[in-house]
């Protein structure tokens, strides 16, 4: 009887924890390109819903790029962190573990303003809807130095339409087999 009950608990766990691992996605900055300059990330971006529990993987050659978490104001001004703050494996796993922005630049010699070596994303919540994109006919400026972003970092692209990871469940056909798991669990009771 001890055993039937572990294996019903085991199975609710595995019900509920499963779906929230499947959902997490690995997004390789970059993709193919990786981490490097010369690259347009505020465009990769696009089209891209990050949420919490994701994990952002920067690839490049160890030591020629590193990367450091900053905030929005070292972000607009490529002002690198203490050396010791900075990721240096050559291939950097970020979790992010909360909602919000979030700012990565490269700190080796101008990769960073003069290359764009620089990364800004918006987080969000693990069950936030993202919100809708503008219209067309929305004005926006994302011009370094325009009247309306001065001293300030270059803003994120609306989330745009839910990817794949958002979905999860409901595309990936994995609620009939749990409901059957499920089904199966209460008939063997």
């Amino acid at each position: 009887m001890a055993s039937k009950q572990f294996n019903i608990i085991a199975l609710a766990v595995f019900t509920i924890v499963l779906p929230a691992v499947a959902m997490a996605t690995e997004f390789t900055v970059g993709d193919d390109s990786g981490w490097t300059i010369d690259f347009d990330y505020q465009a990769w971006v696009k089209g891209k819903v990050f949420r919490v529990g994701d994990k952002l993987v920067f690839k490049y050659t160890a030591g020629r790029h590193n990367v450091f978490k900053v905030n929005g104001t070292a972000f607009a001004n490529c002002t690198v962190p203490p050396p010791n703050e900075g990721l240096t494996s050559g291939k950097d796993v970020i979790t992010l573990s909360t909602p919000g922005r979030k700012w990565y630049i490269c700190g080796v010699s101008n990769h960073c303003a003069s290359h764009g070596q620089k990364l800004v994303i918006t987080v969000l919540d693990e069950s936030a809807s993202p919100a809708p994109s503008p219209s067309p006919s929305t004005p926006k400026s994302s011009t370094p130095g325009s009247a309306n972003n001065i001293g300030q970092p270059p803003s994120a692209p609306a989330a745009p339409a839910p990817n794949s990871a958002y979905n999860g469940i409901l595309v990936s056909g994995y609620q009939l087999p749990m409901a059957a798991m499920a089904a199966v669990a209460f008939l063997v009771v």
